[in-house]
């Protein structure tokens, strides 16, 4: 059931308005890894994008303060991981602050330019950095894609209302 917006109860631009927006929009789940100086680093990410075909370039945001940006900061290249419904827990341990992402149970290896590249995913990316924009307390990154492949099995796994949901038909 949607509602007509009432423009009377409106409410001034915020962080709290924003995230109050965006809890009201189901995005994919993805996790983004690079080779840090000191190991492996990854994240999860709701802000994957597809910017462009020709050629062929993806986005993603990073907080400023978030543990894995000066790996992301300083790398050329970050592995994209597109996760399935059966990988809430995987999800959960990248978002996770404080992590061993990548101990037990993850499963990975180093792929192309040293790159983690995780096991069973629905989809997975080697990318090269192409930029850093600016954006508020964040970067938005691009970066070109070298490699990768879009042979899992499954269903995508979602993010919607704070909870890592599976896809309904």
């Amino acid at each position: 059931m949607t509602a007509t917006p009432d423009l009377r109860t409106s409410r001034p631009a915020s962080p709290d308005l924003l995230r109050s927006v965006f809890r009201q929009h189901a995005a994919g789940v993805a996790v983004i890894t690079a080779r840090g100086d000191e190991g492996p680093v990854g994240f999860t990410a709701t802000s994957l994008a597809s910017v462009s075909a020709e050629p062929p370039l993806i986005s993603f945001g990073i907080g400023t303060g978030a543990s894995s940006w000066p790996a992301v900061s300083r790398t050329d290249h970050v592995g994209i991981h597109v996760l399935g419904e059966h990988q809430r827990e995987l999800a959960a341990t990248f978002a996770r602050s404080g992590a061993d992402r990548f101990g037990g149970p993850t499963a990975w290896r180093e792929g192309p330019e040293g790159v983690p590249v995780l096991d069973d995913v629905l989809a997975w990316l080697v990318c090269r950095v192409v930029a850093r924009v600016p954006a508020g307390d964040h970067r938005v990154v691009l970066a070109e894609v070298e490699l990768g492949e879009a042979a899992g099995a499954g269903r995508p796994l979602l993010y919607h209302q704070g909870r890592f949901n599976a896809l309904r038909e």
